[in-house]
């Protein structure tokens, strides 16, 4: 890559100036970030928080591991006579590792499960099971198990992974346990005289413990126990019952016995025996008590208007013989049913007494039995302990001849994990941490790609396919009255050398020689192709080419204004005033030619034209720049944009060379590339393309050629 905007190659600067080669910094990438942060930030936000929302989801898996020491081999050489340690070979360890992994010995570790066990296994999976979905079955339930051999060891590690802690620890100290049964099974042998003894005696004892327990159960079943606690409990609890019931009898036959004697007592002081609390709510006796009570009301107030002989008086005194017949057989009744209950009273409470005696009994009889039961059951609780001692004994001697004959041992037993390893939320947010600060890279960088507007020098010259002429930055800082006439000025003013570089590659790209006309537009207004036509030809004019500024804007004409003069006279009022070609065109009063400066003329529009394409394709138009350019060298024809009206199409017809002005980040390169194919089509000679409007900072990361900075540092070393 060239480092100046010209594309020639520079001098070779001194050692002392090398830092003014130019190089992409982190700078260059922090402008394009910044850029696009607010699109590529949500974006990176989105995906990160998404990708960790999913990956939290997952289902939380704990691993627990087991280790086993493979044994180191003792081995007596005795050509030597020395001990070889060396250790197992690599075929019987990894022999044992694929025990450990085959089915057979995870179908055994599951089966070894208890029902407990088995339980605690299918509670991680029921924990996280969708409703309705299959729970897992078999060895699926011991999760996943990996074996790994230590590297550089003699240590084997098993790692089971499950979604239950406990269940994890279960299944690793598991595999361990039923791996060493199953090396005891296939590979160990025995001590015939210890063990044989043991077995002996253990199935000696093993009978004793039967037959004791045999004696409890005849005991039992003869003398109708459960055990002789629980039968104890039981005749209590029902001696319990039967007194509270028996109290409970002998209160309800005392109150009937005195309700009783109550009604004998009535009797045989002749009194009513309504008066008594029980007769008087006894059945129909308070309805036929209150119907003779108004009988009798009746009776004593029709006695005083009626005598004895009235009908009224003696239907009167039938119904109280009648109502009077029915109150004494209620009464009676009452009488016999209290007797009634009384009686069965009575027969209750001899019932329940005699129960509680024959409960006293059994209580009693309990008692008895309890010296013999307990003697039988202690004899019963010894031989089984006995047995028990002898049988772990056995197991144990069995075991330890056995681990002598197997090379691994235990070394240290999984435990529940505190935390889950999956999902781990530290390596989650590194992860998403990492992809968003990727996808915030690659989207503020694809953007960069996918931008469509014009920026930089790949833009022009591999997707355009045009040279570029030279980067022109951001002269907002300098006044509208000044950056026009930057040239003309003589002075060094920020953009003076832009300019002097885009002259130097108008004259290197140019095949024509002078006298010549030079067409500047762009795509859209406001790129600045007015102020690049102004310093343009304030170049040729500073390097003594007689160079005239034509403006051709004949709808918005501008250049009057920046050169501060009248516009009264110019191309329209020429036209307009017959069009004459054959005086001397630069001093004829219609066309109005000034000079603005030394080797520079301007050439005003002379007001404005709402159709100007009739002056423009007018072949006096054409007839007028071949006569100019009988007296300048140069005619810099600013012109309106492309992409607003075709009139610099119309102008293009008649100038020999065409400038395109694109502004930084304005115009389309699809639209540009369109316009200068026209161009082209037009049989035009393009030199090439003005990059317009860039920062300092921008001009160093969007152009190849960066030359702003490097021209400062240069200059500025040499001042």
């Amino acid at each position: 890559m060239a480092d100046s905007v010209l594309k020639i190659p520079p001098p070779v600067a001194p050692k002392d100036q090398e830092d003014a080669t130019e190089r992409r910094s982190m700078r260059d990438y922090y402008i394009i970030l910044r850029e696009r942060v607010w699109i590529a930030l949500p974006l990176a936000l989105l995906v990160s928080v998404t990708l960790g929302y999913f990956k939290a989801r997952v289902t939380p898996m704990y691993q627990s591991t087991a280790t086993m020491q493979f044994e180191k081999r003792e081995v007596v050489v005795t050509s030597q006579a020395v001990l070889d340690p060396t250790v197992s070979s690599d075929i019987e360890m990894n022999t044992n590792i694929q025990i450990l992994n085959s089915m057979r010995l995870r179908t055994r570790v599951y089966e070894s499960c208890t029902p407990e066990e088995v339980q605690i296994l299918q509670r991680g999976f029921m924990k996280n099971a969708k409703p309705g979905s299959p729970l897992p079955t078999g060895s699926s339930l011991l999760g996943s198990v990996s074996i790994d051999a230590v590297r550089n060891s003699l240590l084997i590690n098993i790692t089971a992974r499950h979604p239950d802690p406990q269940a994890a620890a279960l299944v690793a100290n598991r595999y361990v346990s039923q791996f060493m049964s199953y090396l005891i099974e296939n590979l160990g042998g025995v001590n015939e005289t210890a063990v044989e003894f043991l077995r002996n005696r253990a199935e000696q004892l093993r009978k004793d413990s039967e037959e004791a327990e045999g004696k409890l159960q005849a005991y039992m079943t003869l003398n109708n126990l459960v055990s002789l606690d629980k039968s104890k409990d039981i005749v209590g609890a029902r001696l319990q019952t039967i007194s509270s019931t028996l109290t409970g009898a002998r209160l309800n036959r005392l109150n009937l016995e005195n309700q009783a004697n109550q009604v004998e007592e009535f009797r045989k002081n002749h009194r009513d025996l309504i008066e008594i609390q029980y007769i008087a709510g006894y059945g129909n006796v308070p309805g036929l008590k209150s119907q003779l009570s108004n009988l009798l009301q009746n009776q004593s107030v029709l006695s005083e208007r009626y005598l004895e002989r009235h009908p009224k008086m003696v239907d009167l005194a039938n119904n109280l013989a009648v109502v009077q017949d029915q109150l004494d057989k209620a009464i009676n009744l009452a009488i016999a049913d209290l007797t009634a209950r009384l009686n069965e009273a009575r027969q209750t409470e001899k019932t329940l007494l005699a129960e509680f005696e024959r409960a006293q009994k059994e209580s009693l009889k309990l008692g008895d039995l309890s010296v013999e039961f307990n003697s039988l059951q202690n004899q019963a609780q010894v031989t089984k302990s006995n047995y028990m001692q002898i049988l772990d004994r056995l197991n144990q001697t069995t075991t330890t001849k056995n681990l002598e004959k197997i090379p691994l041992h235990p070394l240290d037993q999984a435990v529940p994990a505190g935390a889950p390893y999956d999902p781990n939320i530290q390596a989650i947010v590194r992860t998403c941490i990492g992809v968003g600060v990727l996808v915030f890279i690659a989207v503020a960088v694809g953007l960069s790609f996918l931008d469509d507007r014009i920026k930089s020098a790949w833009d022009v010259e591999s997707f355009i396919g045009a040279n570029l002429l030279g980067i022109i930055p951001d002269l907002s800082a300098i006044k509208d009255d000044e950056k026009y006439t930057l040239l003309l000025q003589n002075k060094q003013a920020p953009g003076v050398e832009a300019f002097l570089s885009v002259y130097s590659s108008v004259k290197i790209h140019s095949k024509l020689d002078f006298p010549k006309s030079i067409l500047v537009t762009s795509t859209i207004p406001g790129e600045g192709k007015t102020l690049i036509s102004c310093n343009l030809a304030g170049s040729f004019a500073r390097h003594g080419r007689n160079t005239l500024l034509i403006d051709c804007d004949l709808r918005r004409p501008m250049l009057h204004r920046h050169f501060k003069q009248q516009n009264t006279h110019g191309l329209i009022s020429w036209f307009e005033n017959g069009a004459n070609l054959d005086t001397d065109l630069a001093t004829d009063p219609s066309l109005g030619i000034v000079k603005v400066g030394e080797n520079m003329s301007l050439l005003c529009s002379g007001g404005r034209s709402k159709s100007p394409t009739e002056v423009l394709e007018n072949p006096a138009f054409g007839h007028l720049l071949e006569k100019l350019k009988r007296h300048y060298d140069l005619l810099v024809v600013d012109s309106p944009p492309l992409g607003a009206v075709t009139d610099s199409l119309l102008i293009a017809e008649r100038t020999d060379e065409v400038i395109y002005v694109c502004r930084f980040n304005r115009a389309y390169r699809k639209h540009i590339q369109l316009y200068i194919k026209a161009l082209r089509g037009g049989k035009n000679e393009v030199l090439g393309i003005v990059l317009n409007g860039l920062s300092p900072r921008r001009i160093e990361y969007y152009s190849n050629y960066r030359y702003y900075r490097s021209y400062k540092k240069y200059y500025g070393s040499q001042g």
